[in-house]
């Protein structure tokens, strides 16, 4: 598995990276060759981005007041509904032929979840799946059910690209201005919320990629 981080990085720029190396991998594939994995992890300024199948009016800013709060506004062409980036947050993007891990598109996302639930463990942190929507939330089936990590994903033969957004170090006001993935009734909250304290971003990132690696190796 190959492993690039991209460090801050603006949304569509790491969009077109993702797109040419989704492509490449595909015309690799569609040629018989061996195909490769890319674990990419960045950070974007602040930015929302709607998916396929998102509803514009859970972005709660109109055009002007995203200009004053430095943010911008993306149609992406993942799955799901509008979710935030921003600096502070870990944004992973797994360009993985899952064939190569004799998985399809659900267990993918199970094993993404499930290696970011490892990750907050080592912080004392407890995750969980969550059976009415994807990503890791905290304290399922309670009113205080709130998400940590977003997840959206879009793939084609096997092929993924987009992935997952962990609140680590994040603003949670910029949440405030959405609802984030649809969602009206759940909270949203950030590894340092859960602390009290700031994380160690780059250590934080060195335990998520180990995390990640060892959860895929277990299909191979």
């Amino acid at each position: 598995m190959k492993y690039d981080d991209w460090g801050l990085i603006e949304y569509k720029q790491a969009w077109e990276k993702q797109e040419k190396l989704f492509t490449e991998t595909l015309n690799r594939k569609a040629e018989g060759l061996q195909t490769e994995n890319h674990l990419i992890f960045c950070e974007h300024p602040h930015v929302y981005t709607l998916g396929r199948s998102g509803d514009e009016n859970n972005m709660l800013l109109d055009y002007i007041q995203l200009q004053a709060k430095n943010a911008s506004f993306v149609h992406t062409n993942r799955g799901g509904d509008i979710t935030y980036h921003g600096p502070g947050q870990v944004v992973g993007y797994p360009i993985f032929d899952l064939e190569n891990f004799n998985m399809g598109l659900k267990q993918y996302i199970y094993n993404i979840e499930e290696a970011i639930i490892h990750c907050l463990q080592q912080y004392n942190i407890v995750g969980e799946h969550f059976e009415k929507a994807t990503g890791v939330w905290l304290d399922t089936g309670k009113p205080a059910c709130r998400k940590i990590c977003a997840i959206g994903v879009r793939s084609s033969r096997f092929v993924t690209m987009h992935g997952f957004a962990l609140n680590v170090n994040t603003s949670l006001e910029y949440f405030s201005y959405i609802n984030p993935c649809g969602f009206t009734d759940k909270g949203v909250t950030s590894m340092q919320q859960e602390l009290g304290s700031t994380v160690d971003f780059e250590l934080l990132k060195s335990n998520l990629k180990t995390c990640i690696i060892e959860q895929f190796q277990k299909s191979i």
